[in-house]
């Protein structure tokens, strides 16, 4: 019963929609109305403008974050879960959110949390190689795609050079399966030179 418990819990935390939320209490403006019609902070950014897509993608880094910490709290330590589990059952509550129609965002920010929870420095690493690729890519899209491949090497090399985690693998290796097919869309777009780029990096 904890397990399952648990398991709701991180799923419902997953859930939070928070471009909607934000958009709709301080701009009354329902994001999924404008631009991809994306829940996600990308959107946000686009619709709502920097102040709110920031706030918005830091919301969905937390959502991760605090699934993956569940399991460590007093009251679930018996479960005996591991806490990417909750971690990955997050992500799919955030991309199929059970409070907006099960229509979410594209699983970045909140993988991304997931690792800040679990392991801090990858996290680190992987939002400079962001900002890094980024920069040359002017392609959220791209740079999200680009960055779950560098997350799965990352954590192959760890695996043999620091510790034999091998559900870390499995985990960024499914996280990375969920991003590509989350962004089918933009990669149609790519081949075709349409995909929308950034202005403000």
């Amino acid at each position: 019963m904890i397990i399952i418990l648990l398991l709701l819990l991180a799923y419902l935390i997953g859930s939070i929609p928070s471009g909607l939320w934000v958009g709709k209490l301080f701009y009354n403006v329902d994001i999924r109305e404008h631009g991809s019609g994306n829940l996600g902070g990308t959107n946000t950014f686009r619709t709502l403008g920097k102040k709110a897509g920031l706030i918005v993608t830091i919301m969905d880094i937390l959502k991760g974050t605090a699934a993956t910490l569940l399991g460590s709290l007093t009251i679930f330590e018996a479960a005996n879960i591991h806490p990417l589990i909750l971690g990955i059952v997050a992500v799919v509550g955030h991309m199929y959110p059970i409070f907006a129609g099960f229509k979410g965002g594209k699983a970045v920010a909140t993988s991304g949390g997931i690792l800040l929870g679990y392991n801090w420095p990858i996290f680190v690493i992987l939002v400079i190689g962001f900002l890094v690729v980024l920069k040359l890519t002017k392609m959220v899209s791209l740079t999200s795609m680009i960055l779950a491949i560098v997350a799965l090497l990352y954590s192959v090399i760890y695996y043999f050079t620091v510790d034999k985690d091998w559900p870390l693998i499995i985990i960024v290796l499914l996280l990375g399966i969920f991003i590509f097919y989350r962004h089918r869309s933009n990669l149609k777009r790519i081949k075709a030179g349409t995909e929308p780029k950034v202005t403000w990096l």
